[in-house]
């Protein structure tokens, strides 16, 4: 199932403030690597992956490989990074997608709104400081400077 343009630039948004959860070393692609990216797909469902070696081609086959060996989208691939998506199933049964979670604004009308706290504020501001001095006792002042 492809991506639709405007999910693919919603992801990629939200993928722009985070950073890689994988590294794929010298070593290149391998099973504890694709291991590491599926546990971080499925805590995550948006993750980026950085390629420390190889060159382009190299870099090429391994997303490719990542994307047909775990079920996941390449959202971006931008020089040795590359945004994956994998929509979790759990949440899926559990609570619908992500995009159904969200409330419309007439759902968030219809819901009962909070019963307001009674009120707890005092006539007199409270002081920020941690223990109050009395009313009674003078202000001190700062001393003045010499300047």
């Amino acid at each position: 199932m492809a991506l639709s343009p405007s999910r693919r630039s919603e992801l990629r948004a939200a993928a722009h403030k985070l950073s890689p959860v994988v590294i794929i070393g010298d070593k290149g692609l391998t099973d504890p690597v694709l291991a590491e990216i599926d546990r971080s797909l499925k805590a995550h469902e948006l993750i980026k992956v950085r390629a420390m070696g190889g060159d382009r081609d190299a870099r090429e086959i391994w997303f490719r490989k990542i994307c047909e060996a775990l079920g996941a989208q390449e959202v971006q691939e931008v020089g040795k990074v590359l945004v994956l998506y994998r929509e979790n199933p759990k949440e899926e049964g559990a609570r619908g997608t992500r995009r159904e979670a969200r409330e419309r604004p007439e759902e968030r009308a219809r819901r009962p709104k909070p019963l307001a706290p009674s009120s707890t504020r005092t006539s007199r501001r409270q002081s920020r400081t941690p223990s109050p001095r009395p009313e009674s006792e003078p202000r001190r002042r700062r001393p003045r400077s010499s300047r």
